[in-house]
């Protein structure tokens, strides 16, 4: 059975604050480590009115400050927009406070739009020395080499494990060819989910730390009690991808009965593409979708995207996906 985790941006709900969200972010943490979940992951974007893991360091220390046993990492960090030295002490200093907690995931698309790119002070040419910048990054939290003159501290030796993400082969070929673990975005952008898992596969190259290839993909789950509470809950996101085709950057909004009142057809198709690995319905909905999923990708490892506007309903939705994949629910210690 694959390996669960979660994926969190710390999205702002109508009516709530930046600061609430970060607080509910660190709940669902808590939640999903009682839950037997392995990952707590969040994603650097910038410029969101919804989103607050920009700053993405500082968000990871906040949720494994208030956790004990779960790995919390990036989903990722969006490698062009840093200089390598720079997160090799970020993350240096995550594993030197929460030792073998913390993952690093590497993205190369900006996490944003291209005025904000000019703000962040990033040339959009820096996505072209992504492959570099990651070896580069592999040798500041390696061991320090006899004559190395600039060493990360903390970071050096620290062999935080990095992953390569992406949505599409470019990222799949450089995670074989680095013989690392590889995320496929495939809760936002699965068009060519099966042609980059079948490439990172047969072209993965083993090494010391990794004697296989190890996929991990998105995909959204939205589970309640009933096909019909779940489909209401599941509005929200919906509601959240129409506004993303149109350009508007709104709050996370309340469900709504009849999402087809919301969107146009044209919106419907264009989102619901975007959607299109979605599983959405009560425990046996869940799990024959998880069932169907897995078959096709063979996948190590989903991260489970369960945005819904109501803390407490997805608290119980990633209860019960973690029931359906057979892990043993305890009560949150916090």
């Amino acid at each position: 059975m694959a390996e669960i985790s979660l994926l969190e941006l710390g999205r702002v709900r109508e009516g709530f604050t930046r600061a609430d969200a970060l607080h509910e972010a660190r709940r669902l943490a808590q939640h999903a480590e009682a839950c037997g979940y392995k990952r707590f992951w969040v994603a650097e974007h910038h410029n969101m009115a919804a989103v607050t893991t920009a700053a993405t360091s500082l968000v990871i220390s906040h949720i494994a400050a208030g956790t004990k046993t779960i790995r919390v990492g990036a989903g990722g960090i969006m490698l062009p927009n840093h200089a390598p030295y720079i997160i090799a002490e970020q993350f240096g200093t995550l594993e030197a406070l929460y030792p073998g907690r913390i993952d690093l995931g590497l993205g190369r698309a900006p996490g944003t739009d291209q005025l904000t790119l000019r703000a962040l002070r990033v040339h959009p040419e820096e996505a072209e020395r992504f492959p570099q910048d990651v070896v580069e990054l592999q040798m500041w939290l390696g061991p320090v080499q006899e004559g190395q003159r600039i060493e990360a501290v903390p970071g050096s030796n620290s062999n935080v494990p990095l992953w390569i993400l992406g949505s599409s082969l470019f990222g799949a070929q450089l995670a074989a060819e680095l013989g690392l673990p590889y995320g496929f975005a495939s809760h936002f952008a699965p068009q060519a989910l099966d042609q980059a898992l079948a490439t990172y596969r047969s072209r993965f190259k083993p090494n010391e730390k990794m004697a296989k290839p190890y996929a991990l993909i998105g995909v959204n789950i939205i589970a309640a009690e009933t096909d019909e509470e779940a489909r209401y809950l599941a509005t929200s996101q919906q509601m959240s991808f129409a506004n993303l085709v149109r350009g508007q950057r709104k709050l996370t909004q309340p469900p709504i009965d009849d999402i087809d009142t919301y969107w146009t057809p044209q919106e419907r198709a264009q989102a619901s593409a975007m959607l299109n690995f979605s599983i959405i319905g009560a425990r046996d909905t869940v799990r024959k979708g998880i069932d169907a999923l897995l078959e096709r990708t063979q996948a190590d490892e989903l991260m489970i995207v369960s945005d819904m506007y109501d803390p407490e309903k997805r608290r119980r939705s990633v209860e019960i996906i973690a029931e359906v994949m057979g892990k043993k629910v305890g009560a949150s210690a916090y």
